[in-house]
């Protein structure tokens, strides 16, 4: 769970509930596990009206079975080009960012963006698909649920970027993998979803 202050106002916390600080009076490292039980039991881990994390207790087959739901559910989108990593320092950022760009990261003074591949720029190259989710469904769980089984079946780890959306249902993911996996990664994904729409899932 995020560190929460115990003094936030927005707060919304079960009665009785306290709150667990550090000895220097420094910002609380967490929350008592009753109050989290609470939390977990009731669903009312909220910051304002809006849930931070969806939090829920289900079976593995739950959770199996509602994860299949949402990759047949999610909008699946495959780029037609690959895409690299372009590194940079933040001094050049003015100049070097890229509007074709899929993501851009920061890490101290460098920015990396992830830009179409050139010509010749085929080293360290991605192929990028990315899952838009219905507003309100649950995809608590989805990217370790998928990249797991990405790797039992096909053997590939993957990489996730998330963004913002809020138009297109709120959270979305980009996912990318090798190049030379494209096939078998793809059509696992197909597989899993129609085998969800046949009720084998």
């Amino acid at each position: 769970m995020p560190i929460i202050h115990p003094n936030d106002p927005q707060l919304i916390r079960p009665k009785g509930s306290v709150a667990m600080g550090r000895m220097d009076g420094s910002p609380p490292c967490g929350i008592l596990l009753q109050t989290a039980q609470t939390l977990i039991d009731t669903g009312e881990y909220r910051r304002g009206t809006a849930m931070l994390v969806h939090v829920s207790q289900e079976s593995p087959a739950q959770t199996q079975a509602r994860l299949a739901m949402v990759l047949a559910q999610a909008r699946w989108w495959v780029a037609p080009q690959l895409y690299r990593f372009e590194e940079f320092p933040d001094t050049e950022f003015a100049h070097r960012i890229n509007h074709q760009a899929l993501a851009l990261v920061r890490d101290g003074h460098v920015w990396s963006q992830l830009v179409p591949c050139g010509d010749g720029q085929q080293d360290d190259a991605f192929t990028i698909f990315s899952f838009h989710f219905p507003e309100g469904l649950d995809n608590s769980g989805f990217v370790g649920w998928l990249a797991s089984l990405i790797k039992q079946q096909v053997g590939t780890g993957v990489l996730v970027i998330c963004g913002q959306n809020r138009a297109a249902g709120g959270i979305y993911d980009y996912w990318a993998c090798p190049p030379q996996c494209r096939d078998a990664v793809l059509d696992l994904i197909t597989r899993l979803r129609l085998a969800h729409v046949a009720g084998e899932a």
